[in-house]
């Protein structure tokens, strides 16, 4: 009768599930033939390929930007029109990598007034931070700092206009109401319209057509939410303003009228005279001498 060897397990033990060289031993998982990089190829961290809460989409697309040279398109527009996720899943993803500091979106103005957008692709989002050393002792409680007042900026300033009519003024108010229909975002207090309203005005008066104007205050405005429209819309009025109109002589007046030809009644001499006249010059004088 053999004897049982009290020291083994009763049966195998399972690897745990979260373990992943739980499938060597059975001689299975994946290997790897790799070939050493030479040239175009880009160093991607374990930290982010292995990463526990990032979904993979989120991992695919973070390498996907750390690959892109600097200057490429890297907004939602331009990658769902190189990948078939479509834009609202990669909206999600670049949301995660934001979230885990694989990703910082930065605003800048530029010379022409427009606001873009650059985004800012981290392969090492904790190098720069510091974790906090672990003493077993409670943290201290910090008094939170006092809280900043934000103060805003005053609007920009606008071109005047020379002529302040009532008509000039009613039409430049109703065509900032009416930008909001064109883009919601141009959505402006009453505040704010009063501070543009001569601006626009100054458009008015020298030529400009009101779709003109509506045309070059909406036409190429930024994708991304606009922080202060009125801002915006001040400096374009400021910075496209167009010369005034060139200057037009007052014309000559009209000669008088060529009256026709037609006979007196009085003493059958021809002269010129409107219809209504029946005698010439000088048989009118002498009616008008009759006693």
């Amino acid at each position: 009768m053999d004897t049982e060897n009290t020291s083994a397990p009763p049966r195998a033990q399972s690897a745990p599930a979260d373990n992943p060289t739980r499938t060597r031993r059975h001689g299975g998982g994946i290997t790897h033939d790799n070939t050493r990089h030479t040239t175009r190829f880009v160093v991607i961290g374990n930290h982010l390929v292995q990463h526990k809460e990032l979904s993979l989409l989120a991992i695919g697309l973070s390498c996907h930007l750390q690959s892109l040279p600097t200057g490429a398109g890297a907004d939602i527009k331009s990658l769902a029109a190189r990948f078939p996720e479509g834009p609202t899943r990669i909206a999600a993803a670049l949301r995660e990598l934001e979230a885990h500091g694989y990703l910082r979106r930065e605003r800048h103005r530029t010379q022409t007034g427009r606001i873009v957008t650059r985004t800012v692709s981290c392969n090492q989002p904790h190098a720069s931070r510091r974790e906090p050393v672990d003493t077993g002792c409670p943290p201290a409680k910090r008094t939170p700092p006092p809280q900043r007042r934000t103060v805003q900026k005053a609007l920009p300033a606008v071109p005047q206009p020379s002529s302040t009519a009532p008509a000039l003024l009613q039409t430049a108010i109703d065509l900032l109401a009416t930008l909001r229909r064109h883009d919601p975002r141009l959505l402006l207090s009453a505040t704010e319209t009063a501070h543009l309203v001569p601006g626009v005005a100054a458009w008015l008066e020298r030529d400009v057509a009101p779709g003109a104007v509506r045309h070059a205050l909406t036409i190429g405005l930024p994708d991304e939410p606009l922080r202060r429209p009125a801002a915006l819309l001040a400096h374009r009025l400021t910075d496209r303003l167009p010369p005034p109109p060139p200057f037009r002589t007052p014309s000559a007046a009209a000669p008088p009228p060529r009256h026709p030809l037609r006979n007196c009644e009085g003493c059958d001499r021809g002269f010129r005279a409107p219809e209504s006249e029946s005698h010439c010059r000088d048989c009118r004088a002498a009616v008008a001498s009759l006693p």
